[in-house]
């Protein structure tokens, strides 16, 4: 039955990414090839200050008659924005005018680098510097001078992770505000033969409620959708960015102590470098020796109320530059390769990853990483390698492989019976293709995936595939996936096996010609899980009615059916132990509600309500809320809430929890930073304290003071505390 379910499955999908392909290949190539900005060498030097008053300014070609995205995409925007650009042998410089479209003091949420979108007045460059409509680099900064910077993949993503080093400087007048930037050559990756790049701004005004874009975007798609940049054409090929090697060093002084445990304090000094050398002007090698990552903010808690394990994105800078090509093989809950599985709670050695775009065709990505022994768990040494090709096809379409190995150094299974047993390999190893269109407005992917474990063999397979159309005023989705029981992705995260899954669904918008309503409309979400000899196991039928108002404030209510056949025992509070049964089935009814006001206002809300039944004829309230309130630019306060009372028969009887998080951010200079943020989870027992102070004295470097604590909310103690000061320097040689 499985082999019979799974193969007219894949078959099916990939007739719809067939019949696609040809669409994507025939509805005609770049969109906006006809938006053009030349740019030429400075005839002067340029001084990042936010004065036009360099000559070269004055001889560089502008881009003007920016074109609304939202709230409509049929007009020239009415904010005036203009744009300059040129370049030197080091850096390549930008110049925006933002004009103010209504008279006002401009909204910004902090000083802090990488800030919310939605909530900033603000500009933005988009660049692909190979023009493949796929990748490529964002810089941009809010209307008080903070930057905002990042890594681009998948056509429209931005990895706000990614840091490097370049200039950017803010002047406020009474009509508009100036960004003025240069970015070093060094900092951006690209093939110095390639005379034209892709290339679009846009510019946020939320005074005007206000998106635009130089090259028209349809409003369905961010501004980052490269699928519809423009062209920066070169007066000459861009220069050679030279030797181009940074060493990263750091040092740090750490000391950590368990009061529940009573053990005494530790203390940790410790020093450690990474390397970025580019081999070329596009591919770059990363080194990393005895690296640390404490400057890491810690994860925002959740109450878990879920069967499966929960995700939590990867933070860590070795990672993140083209980390696309590792950790974004798959789907969010089938991924090969996760990077949070390597290096939490054991130490990293060493590691070494290349990665970059040879050419526009192809791009490459290998990674090798070993930690050390956890001599109280038997943990042995281990070494981690990854490798991914990506070549793309099409206009903006790729075929990606990808190959994963754990391999555990010197290990003898079973030779300490006191320790937990660890396997002494894991292998991965799978194909995807991508679609997408040359509009973007077709996309999809489909992928095969297998794992190697000694000792298993069989039902060790996966097949996914899925395929979207965003219109203008529909979008329709299919997704299926099928992964095997015995599939096995010990570096990746899958938290749910032995499933076929199949996920339609499909929405439509209205646009009212008047009124406050910008556009509402419904969508309906389907989702089914079988067991592979394909019986039912789940089953979640979703139907949201949602209204935008032309301010952005966005509301939206739900009903939904719910039966879940449970595979494993489970304790449907998360906290009291007791568990429903094996095969026992539940089902239920639910409705809420959801709310986020204005971005406009420095007063900010939002709220959404969950009520219904639950398991074992239970029922669940859920209210959450989030409340935030900026004294502009410099101090932002926030305080996140979420309540459940969940009310079942016995042993579990009613049980309420609360997860509170108050946050305060202090940007006293857009190089000086204060973050306090608390976390009290009545569900884990525990208040977490987590205090960070960066002063970022040159550009990519930083001093970073980390302070954390937990503590048992009654009586009110210490369970463990830690303090951490680090300095890094970004030091180009």
């Amino acid at each position: 039955m499985k082999n019979c379910y799974a193969w007219p499955n894949i078959k099916t999908a990939f007739v719809i990414l067939f019949l696609s392909t040809i669409y994507a290949t025939t509805s005609g190539q770049k969109k906006n090839s006809s938006y053009q900005y030349d740019i030429r060498k400075a005839t002067s030097a340029i001084k990042i200050d936010g004065v036009i008053d360099d000559r070269a300014w004055q001889d560089a070609a502008v881009a003007k008659d920016f074109f609304m995205v939202q709230p409509m995409d049929t007009s020239f925007a009415k904010t005036l924005t203009q744009v300059r650009m040129a370049y030197d042998e080091h850096n390549l410089y930008l110049l925006a005018e933002c004009f103010q479209g209504v008279a006002g003091p401009n909204y910004v949420e902090s000083l802090r680098n990488d800030w919310n979108f939605g909530k900033n007045d603000n500009f933005l460059m988009f660049m692909d510097p190979f023009d493949d409509q796929t990748n490529g680099f964002a810089f941009g900064t809010n209307a008080a001078g903070a930057q905002w910077d990042g890594m681009m993949y998948g056509g429209s993503a931005v990895d706000l992770n990614w840091d490097n080093k370049w200039k950017s400087a803010v002047k406020n007048y009474k009509d508009k505000w100036v960004l003025e930037l240069a970015i070093p050559f060094k900092s951006i990756r690209y093939k110095k033969d390639i005379s034209k790049w892709g290339i679009n701004f846009s510019r946020l005004d939320l005074k005007t409620s206000e998106k635009s874009s130089w090259a028209p975007v349809p409003r369905q798609f961010p501004t980052a959708s490269l699928a519809y940049s423009g062209i920066l054409a070169w007066d000459q090929p861009p220069p050679s960015a030279g030797s181009n090697i940074s060493l990263i060093p750091y040092a740090l002084g750490a000391t950590t102590k368990n009061h529940d445990n009573n053990s005494p304090s530790t203390y940790r000094k410790d020093v450690g470098v990474d390397a970025k050398i580019a081999l070329t002007s596009s591919l770059n090698l990363d080194l990393t020796v005895n690296p640390d990552f404490s400057q890491v903010e810690v994860d925002r808690q959740v109450t878990n109320l879920d069967r499966f394990e929960l995700f939590f994105p990867e933070r860590r800078q070795f990672f993140l530059e083209n980390g696309d090509l590792f950790a974004n093989f798959g789907y969010a809950s089938i991924r090969p390769f996760f990077s949070r599985r390597i290096g939490l709670g054991v130490p990293i050695r060493f590691g070494a990853r290349i990665s970059g775009k040879p050419d526009k065709n192809w791009r490459i990505g290998a990674m090798n990483m070993q930690t050390g022994g956890v001599d109280n768990t038997g943990l042995p040494a281990q070494n981690f390698t990854v490798a991914s090709v990506q070549r793309r096809v099409f206009s903006r379409s790729n075929i990606g492989v990808i190959f994963i190995n754990k391999e555990s150094v010197n290990y003898h299974p079973g030779a300490d019976p006191t320790k937990p047993t660890y396997s002494n390999y894991n292998r991965n190893i799978g194909l995807e293709y991508n679609l997408a269109s040359s509009d973007n407005k077709i996309t999809g992917k489909a992928l095969v995936l297998k794992s190697f474990t000694p000792g298993t063999s069989g039902g060790d397979f996966v097949q996914a595939g899925n395929i979207q159309y965003s219109g203008r005023k529909m979008l329709v989705s299919w997704q299926h996936e099928y992964v095997g029981k015995n599939y096995n992705p010990e570096v990746g995260y899958v938290p749910r096996r032995g499933y076929v899954k199949i996920n339609p669904s499909a929405g439509y918008f209205f646009f009212p010609k008047g009124g406050k309503i910008l556009s509402h409309g419904p969508q309906l979400v389907y989702l089914s899980y079988f067991n592979t000899s394909l019986k039912k196991t789940d089953d979640e039928a979703f139907i949201n009615y949602s209204f935008t108002t032309r301010k952005q404030s966005t509301f939206s209510t739900f009903l939904s059916y719910d039966y879940v056949e449970l595979l494993q025992a489970f304790d449907p509070t998360n906290f009291t132990k007791d568990t429903l049964a094996r095969g026992s089935t539940h089902r239920w009814n639910a409705w809420g509600t959801s709310f986020v006001s204005k971005p406009q206002s420095v007063f900010t809300y939002a709220f959404s309500s969950r009520y219904g039944g639950y398991y074992a004829k239970g029922t669940r309230l859920n209210l959450t809320a989030d409340i935030g309130y900026r004294f502009q630019p410099y101090v932002s306060l926030a305080l996140s809430t979420s309540y459940n009372n969940i009310d079942l028969p016995k042993p579990w009887n009613q049980h309420t929890f609360w997860l509170v998080g108050p946050r305060v951010d202090v940007t006293m200079t857009n190089k000086l930073f204060f973050t306090t943020f608390v976390q009290y989870n009545n569900q884990q027992n525990n208040i977490n304290l987590n205090t960070r102070f960066q002063w970022r004295y040159k550009p990519a470097s930083d001093i970073f003071f980390v302070y954390t604590d937990n503590y048992l909310p009654a009586p009110f103690s210490v369970r463990n505390r830690a303090m951490v000061l680090k300095w890094t320097y970004w030091w180009n040689l």
